[in-house]
């Protein structure tokens, strides 16, 4: 008899809980999500609306609304939450100069976050770094070679980060008319890119020209074309007023002329730096107050717990509450949080996808497209799989660190170049390997052989690099005293001592590997390595990668995103925001390697350049077309660059300015005819006040797989091609 009791106590509870959800409207599926945010809001008290602005929103179990925590990672693979593949370092991407592929990356990123945030609910894990709402891209412009997050970034041009940004926003968020499968958050908003060790006071002041026409502009892409739902506001002030209380960034660009419709969120403890690095406001409350304001929707931080005390005070009102509260719901609404799992297609996705042979192969085939080939003297490279004798050495030859740089997740398929070299030649081949060296020190033991090994063997590969322990966050990099930034751009000491040693012994060539985040100073290392190979931080499948170009599986396609100085000499003082004298736009000097640089082993001829204007309802293109001919023996890929030139720049123009690009695949021997239309828009340019506007005067079409300057060619890019046009 207690049995029955207890089974109809049970059922009546199931019964009563059902009946209390049919109560709630907001899970009536049949009205819009706009519509049932609103039944939601207004049924909740003011203490249960202060609750949810806070990042690890909590549970409100009368209202049926479960926990949900809004902190989670997706730079280059589900970070910090177990098993996930791990694709190359967000520099890497930006290296592929191939918008398509980093698509393909992200869905990846996001069929592998939905797997795993079902499989958290299941097991009742609703905590950081558990959700779908992906705090990614970071699509700040590494304006300065020092910024140890510059690694995160796709680079320093604004054009190539904006397609290489949308690109990864569309495939985080997905292309259902109803749901997101998750959402990106462009990061970090705005005019944010060190020092690290400052950025929870440092004032901004860029020139209206520079924050229109290199800190802005990938923004308001990500935002305007690529319909991005996040936006995370940056530590610093710009012209006086911190970011996150800023209404002229929030409210007047981001909202009004941008028309963003997401949530804005603070960085991690931002909103404390308004009180105490910025020292704008005196109490919390009046911290929270402005930044709600200003238009922040969500803290990650402790502000925003003093919200109901703000509005008790009398410093917002609950409407205002109401108002920011609105976006957030929406997010969870649209990621189907409140429907039932048969309504939204992406809770189908089961958990073979995670770390997938699929998402591997995405994974390599990026590190591929990623690798820079920037030395290959008498063409030493692709090496021969039959190799009689190998000699793999360096401080991360068998490193798995170097492969995954920061912001990571974790996976049992780590391929170090080691392994990937091992895998790829002949069974036959004898291969040794020794460490050599320690990465930031010298080695203990002054009897060291390893150098010794290169005098016994037809080829040496040797691995430096400097890891996320040298550069990375505030809070990440381990090694650095500068908080994460470099002082300098050269490899640590002990490093290039011991590529000396082993240039001095070998008998056959020495190929140097680089893995890093940012540009190294190679000048005191050039002359004594045949071949240099940039890999960047690879990713899990980094080893085979590099194999793949090494042995030349793959012939190398990657250019560089970022210009390389000669050495630090080369950088105006890192806290100085004007972008005189930095990045290909506006450098003077000569650099080590420019923008836009990377070798093949194949070679392009560019010719016949036809062009014509085209003028309709006063709106003028540009169209033209070019060859490009394949004068080697092998079918490899180019990246077809369009530079804008100006023959007089005002003493404000841009030297040289991306205006499109392209990978092609060229066959052996063939002639490839190439079309390209630039718009009345591409012609644009920012003038002093921050305005765009069609800039009268001569100009060049430049058509390269280069920064087309002197530098290049000499350092072996193709001669580029130009066609001359007059803006009238």
């Amino acid at each position: 008899m207690k049995y029955i009791l207890l089974i109809t106590f049970l059922l009546l509870g199931f019964i009563c809980l059902n009946a209390q959800n049919n109560q709630h409207l907001w899970y009536d599926e049949s009205i819009s999500f706009e519509e049932r945010v609103d039944l939601l809001i207004n049924a909740m008290t003011l203490e249960e609306k202060c609750s949810q602005f806070l990042s690890n929103a909590p549970a409100i179990e009368r209202l049926g609304i479960p926990e949900y925590n809004w902190w989670n990672e997706a730079l280059h693979g589900i970070a910090r939450n177990g098993k996930a593949t791990i694709f190359p370092q967000g520099i890497a991407m930006g290296a592929t100069f191939n918008p398509p592929l980093i698509k393909e990356v992200a869905n990846a990123i996001s069929d592998e976050g939905r797997a795993k945030f079902e499989v958290s609910k299941s097991i009742g894990n609703r905590g950081i770094y558990a959700g779908l709402t992906f705090w990614s891209p970071n699509i700040n412009i590494f304006r300065d070679a020092r910024w140890g997050r510059g690694q995160e970034t796709y680079g320093e041009d604004p054009y190539l980060t904006s397609q290489i940004g949308i690109a990864f926003v569309e495939g985080l968020q997905g292309n259902h008319p109803k749901y997101f499968k998750s959402t990106a958050c462009a990061k970090h908003f705005a005019v944010h890119s060190g020092p690290e060790a400052l950025r929870h006071s440092f004032n901004a002041k860029p020139s209206k020209l520079d924050l229109h026409e290199t800190y802005l502009p990938a923004f308001k892409a990500l935002v305007m074309e690529g319909n991005v739902q996040g936006i995370m506001g940056a530590y610093n002030a710009v012209y006086g007023e911190p970011v996150t209380s800023s209404s002229f960034l929030l409210d007047d660009i981001l909202k009004k002329e941008w028309d963003f419709d997401g949530y804005i969120v603070s960085d991690c403890g931002a909103l404390g730096d308004i009180l105490k690095g910025h020292k704008k406001t005196k109490t919390v409350e009046e911290a929270a107050a402005l930044a709600l304001i200003a238009g922040v929707n969500l803290n990650c931080g402790w502000v925003y717990g003093k919200l109901q005390s703000a509005v008790e005070q009398g410093l917002i009102s609950e409407k205002l509450i109401n108002q920011r509260l609105k976006k957030l719901f929406l997010i969870r609404f649209k990621l189907g949080f409140f429907d039932s799992d048969k309504s939204n297609p992406y809770t189908q996705l089961g958990t073979s996808v995670i770390n997938s042979d699929k998402n591997k192969n995405i994974a390599r085939k990026v590190g591929q497209q990623s690798i820079v080939l920037l030395k290959n003297e008498n063409n030493v490279l692709p090496l021969d799989k039959n190799i009689k004798s190998l000699y793999v050495t360096g401080s991360f030859a068998a490193s798995t660190d170097i492969l995954i740089a920061n912001y990571y997740g974790t996976s049992p398929n780590m391929v170090t170049v080691l392994e990937g070299v091992t895998d790829k030649v002949s069974l036959g081949t004898s291969i040794e390997y020794r460490l050599g060296v320690l990465p930031f020190q010298k080695n203990l033991n002054p009897l060291n052989w390893a150098p010794q090994v290169a005098k016994t063997t037809h080829a040496t590969i040797l691995v430096a690099g400097i890891s996320n322990e040298i550069e990375g966050e505030e809070v990440d990099a381990i090694a650095s005293k500068n908080k994460g930034d470099r002082k300098d751009l050269k490899l640590p000491q002990s490093q290039i001592d011991y590529i000396k040693e082993i240039s001095d012994n070998k008998i056959g060539p020495l190929i140097l590997v680089i893995g890093t985040g940012s540009p190294v100073s190679l000048e005191d290392i050039e002359p004594y390595v045949d071949a240099i190979v940039l890999m960047w931080y690879p990713g899990e499948q980094g080893g085979n990668a590099v194999a793949d170009i090494l042995f030349g599986d793959v012939s190398p396609s990657g250019h560089l995103p970022i210009t390389f100085p000669k050495n630090v000499n080369q950088l105006p003082p890192f806290d100085d925001y004007t972008m005189k004298g930095r990045t290909y736009k506006y450098m003077d000097e000569e650099p080590m390697y420019p923008f836009g640089f990377g070798l093949s082993y194949g070679k392009t001829e560019f010719s016949n350049p036809i062009g014509s204007a085209n003028k309709i309802n006063d709106v003028q293109d540009f169209s033209f077309s070019v060859e490009l001919t394949n004068l080697s023996n092998l079918d490899f890929e180019e990246v077809v660059q369009i530079y804008l030139i100006p023959e007089d720049t005002k003493n404000f123009l841009p030297k040289y300015a991306l205006k499109a690009f392209q990978r092609v695949k060229l066959e052996a021997k063939k002639i490839k005819k190439m079309n390209f239309r630039l718009s009345s828009k591409d012609f644009y340019q920012t003038d002093l006040n921050g305005n765009k506007s069609w800039i009268k005067g001569k100009y060049k079409i430049i058509i390269s797989n280069s920064l087309p300057s002197k530098r290049s060619e000499k350092l072996g890019a193709s001669k580029p091609t130009n066609l001359a046009i007059k803006l009238i």
